[in-house]
């Protein structure tokens, strides 16, 4: 395996040492931006392979529109440190909470993400009213599966106002039913959008649901993750967690826009787990060869 993949993204011979070879190394400007903010919280930069990871996430979102969607978001996985993977994205920092007792470093895996313990949460710092009653989105990406059907991400469960709370098998997106998902629900992707009043599309394993459920006036409580903000905090659940993202819409089309996080989302986490479980940069791979390979890593396998 090669250290050069290891070195932290911003060594000085990170891109490679004269006369022996080179690799690539992250481009985009948001993205920089974001491993600086994050290298700042763990009190140093990630390696090479990790940042490339981010790096293709921020370009993959970019070019298939829905980067500019996310308003709330957290990549829980990759970071040194929980810190660093409490750095958000875009939007507010979360709050990790309760104060006294919230998630520990226990709590967090570089390769899986943070697990929920049934008692602690993340305040997103967004509310439920901050985007147009027709115009939103939430989504997670779990890597291993909540055991209940209690609240991934949510804000007040009130029956009397537009809530929206994602569970792994459907839930609220701005009404006051609740919807039952026909799909079967996996580790990975879940997701809401909704960009019209009489309908949203929720996504899970692979694939989508449109339910003709009309949209009601949001509260304005908190969306937290790993909970719903009810008085007190309530729903709590315990998958492992990699990331969330919280916004407008996924474009005019939100199957597609689904379907285009999901992919971005998929793969930076498939990318992330090549590069810590694997030791190799992950650039120029094709992403079906990256879960073939992070897939015998996790049953134990490595490469001769």
């Amino acid at each position: 395996m090669s250290l050069a993949a290891k070195l932290p993204y911003d060594h000085a011979f990170a891109g490679g040492y004269p006369g022996i070879g080179s690799q690539p190394l992250p481009t985009d400007a948001d993205a920089i931006d974001y491993l600086s903010r994050m290298a700042t919280a763990d009190g140093a930069g990630v390696e090479v392979g990790v940042a490339v990871a981010v790096d293709a996430f921020f370009r993959d979102a970019k070019e298939s529109g829905v980067f500019s969607a996310l308003k709330a978001c957290c990549i829980l996985a990759g970071a040194r440190t929980l810190a660093g993977a409490l750095v958000p994205v875009v939007g507010d920092a979360p709050t990790n909470l309760p104060v006294a007792n919230g998630f520990t470093s226990g709590d967090y895996s570089r390769a899986a993400g943070l697990t929920g313990d049934g008692t602690s949460y993340l305040d997103s710092g967004r509310d439920s009213n901050d985007d147009p009653q027709n115009d939103q989105h939430v989504a997670v990406y779990s890597t291993t599966i909540a055991s209940g059907n209690d609240s991934l991400l949510g804000a007040d469960d009130n029956v009397e106002i537009g809530t929206t709370v994602l569970q792994k098998n459907g839930g609220r997106c701005r009404s006051t039913t609740f919807s039952a998902s026909a799909l079967t629900p996996a580790a990975g992707f879940a997701g809401f959008s909704r960009n019209a009043g009489s309908s949203y599309h929720f996504r899970t394993n692979g694939e989508n649901e449109e339910t003709f459920i009309s949209s009601q006036s949001p509260g304005g409580s908190s969306l937290l993750v790993f909970a719903r903000d009810t008085d007190p905090v309530s729903g709590f659940s315990d998958p492992t967690m990699a990331f969330y993202s919280i916004g407008t819409s996924l474009g005019s089309n939100p199957a597609v826009g689904l379907a285009d996080l999901d992919t971005a989302v998929t793969n930076l986490i498939n990318r992330l787990k090549f590069a810590l479980l694997v030791g190799e940069n992950p650039s120029g791979l094709d992403p079906d060869t990256i879960d073939y390979i992070v897939r015998g890593y996790e049953a134990g396998g490595t490469l001769e």
